[in-house]
């Protein structure tokens, strides 16, 4: 499979407003997976277009999207500033947090309350069946198979949207927060995005993701909206 740089499931008002994601679509990664009878996985390339890609993302009202690419990419500015329904962010987890212990308790010592705050808060979201973004780690694959599960079970589609930006603005993003990750931990991160953008290159997506988009940093700041249609 080629990526596709086309704006197909283009909304009405052309490419510089919305991207419709199209509606049953739940292919596997691979047909090896599921058999000859699925249909391909979608991948849409924004990346590369100085910033003219299109301002508004709209799923089906059952889908799980989730937001992934390098600590300071930019996930959680996009979540915060499009996301139109629900949203799970372990960052928000992780403030709520820092706001009520002393500042100079170091994170490592509560990680584990956060992570375990946030997929409670991510499981009573998946409850609800309504569209959700999702915050995505990026390190535990075994998150993304439970969120198509979930998304499947409730008659939607894990989709993708990957952020693709390079080492050097990432951790730009992560001084402009104010918060970094350990040289260990954003190598770690570096060799499992590369591998995964390596792949949705290539049209082969992580198992149940119907569809997948990557985005660089001046099409990620075109979004203004990410939307669940009806």
């Amino acid at each position: 499979m080629t990526v596709n740089r086309t704006t197909a499931y283009v909304t009405a008002a052309a490419t510089t407003t919305g991207v419709a994601v199209p509606q049953q679509l739940s292919a596997p990664a691979s047909a090896r997976a599921c058999g000859a009878g699925c249909p391909a996985p979608v991948v849409r390339d924004l990346r590369e277009r100085a910033g003219h890609g299109p301002r508004t993302l709209v799923f089906d009202p059952r889908d799980v999207v989730v937001i992934t690419g390098l600590p300071g990419s930019g996930k959680s500015t996009l979540m915060r500033r499009a996301a139109a329904g629900r949203r799970i962010d372990s960052q928000d987890v992780r403030d709520r947090f820092a706001a009520r212990l002393p500042r100079a308790l170091p994170y490592a010592l509560y990680r584990p309350l956060v992570r375990l705050a946030h997929y409670a808060g991510l499981r009573r979201a998946l409850r609800t069946g309504e569209g959700v973004v999702v915050h995505d780690c990026g390190t535990q694959p075994w998150v993304r198979a439970w969120l198509a599960r979930a998304a499947r079970r409730r008659g939607g589609t894990l989709r993708l949207l990957l952020l693709d930006v390079t080492p050097e603005t990432a951790r730009d993003g992560q001084r402009a927060r104010g918060r970094g990750v350990s040289r260990y931990a954003f190598t770690r991160h570096r060799h499992t995005t590369a591998r995964l953008l390596d792949a949705v290159e290539r049209g082969e997506l992580p198992a149940g993701c119907g569809s997948a988009i990557l985005l660089d940093r001046r099409a990620a700041d075109a979004v203004r909206r990410i939307d669940f249609g009806g």
